[in-house]
């Protein structure tokens, strides 16, 4: 395997997965919650894919019929995060919703600058999932940090009668009732578990490309048991998200000494002292990966994460000459180069800051055609040629 399993066994530090020192299970007390009348659970329809979480229960991943919660970051700073996965499923074949009626899912006043409550909250999230519910197809979380932010709700709302009472209270002024999904599922999971699918409609060769992974904090860090671990990807030490896709490919995965490190985002610190979070991007992880692993580049799975690492480059590089320079991307943008997406019409590569231009060239892609293309689209939009781009002219 590609993973560095060998290095990180020597280690004395291990851990095993034993039942009894695992949190309590949720789905058991989201059933009798639904049993008592307290709420209703979406539950994944088949087909779904079980993987294993931390403490080795089982896991969910629904494939089909997905209602996708996108990111304000990806939309706002990334927009080809979200169009990779997008493309994805449909290049998979998979039916999904793209919700026009989704609102943001206020994480950024839980955890920046805590301006909201409990019951507010916990709203938001419920009436975002009480729309997908409606829909009939299951929500599938595009951020990390809504992903984690939405966990730490569910424990909330399943401990918390008043809590619940609020909430209910709230969303039938909306007209909707309580939902709670029997998974929360982010998409890098729904990644992991069609790699092989991805792998099988490969048509780049990534063979000779080196990868360094960044695991975001808010997948695997809040509500550590939710997240999936393998063990034949690290030997089941580490979460297996990313890292799982990156060998199915067959991408070279190098490790580095502050792998569990945060990518300096947080969050309150990104608002009141900016220049700790450029430095500590840079310092503690780029520059340490460059040193020690020499990545053609950084794969990521959450927005705040792609965004730092990217565009601290930029900013400290540019301004201290540090030994940065490594492109960084999603995993969903990776995969869908591999399986031939267009760099600019669909992963939007040209939103990044560092230069990915080295990486394409490695990976067979013209990237000067490719952006004459893209060019082309451009006159045509504003000639009036086109009113938009579609799905069919991305490829």
């Amino acid at each position: 395997m590609a993973i560095p399993t060998e290095a990180l066994m020597k280690t004395e530090r291990r851990f095993d997965r034993q039942a009894e020192e695992a949190p309590e299970d949720f789905h058991e007390v989201l059933n009798e919650l639904e049993h008592d009348g307290e709420l209703i659970i979406q539950r994944v329809q088949e087909p779904y894919i079980e993987v294993m979480t931390k403490y080795g229960r089982t896991k969910k991943i629904p494939l089909n019929n997905t209602w996708h919660h996108k990111s304000c970051g990806q939309c706002g700073h990334i927009p080809g995060y979200s169009t990779s996965i997008f493309w994805l499923v449909r290049k998979l074949g998979f039916d999904y919703i793209d919700p026009t009626d989704q609102t943001s899912c206020t994480a950024w006043n839980y955890y920046a600058s805590a301006t909201s409550n409990a019951a507010a909250q916990a709203a938001v999230a419920h009436r975002n999932f009480a729309a997908a519910y409606e829909t009939g197809y299951y929500p599938i979380i595009h951020c990390g940090t809504s992903y984690g932010h939405y966990k730490e709700t569910r424990e909330e709302i399943m401990h918390h009668p008043n809590l619940r009472r609020q909430v209910r209270d709230v969303l039938e002024k909306l007209g909707k009732p309580l939902v709670m999904p029997e998974e929360i599922v982010h998409y890098s999971e729904w990644i992991h578990a069609v790699r092989h699918m991805i792998a099988e409609r490969q048509v780049r060769d990534f063979s000779n490309i080196a990868v360094t992974v960044h695991p975001a904090c808010h997948y695997y860090k809040l509500v550590t048991e939710d997240a999936i671990y393998d063990e034949d990807i690290y030997g089941g030490q580490r979460t297996a998200t990313v890292s799982g896709l990156i060998d199915a490919l067959g991408a070279e995965t190098r490790d580095y000494s502050t792998w569990f490190d945060c990518c300096g985002f947080g969050f309150r610190h990104i608002l009141v002292s900016r220049d700790f979070t450029r430095s500590f991007a840079t310092q503690r992880k780029i520059e340490i990966m460059r040193e020690e692993a020499d990545p053609d580049v950084v794969i990521t799975h959450d927005t705040g994460c792609v965004t730092t690492l990217d565009k601290s480059q930029f900013a400290t590089g540019a301004a201290h000459g540090a030994n940065v320079g490594v492109p960084v991307m999603s995993d969903a943008q990776f995969a869908a180069l591999a399986m031939g997406a267009h760099p600019y019409r669909v992963c939007q590569l040209h939103w990044h800051s560092t230069d990915y231009r080295p990486l394409l060239e490695k990976m067979g892609i013209d990237h000067e055609h490719a952006w004459a293309e893209f060019e082309q689209d451009l006159e045509d939009l504003k000639s009036g040629k086109k009113e938009y781009l579609a799905w069919d002219d991305v490829g």
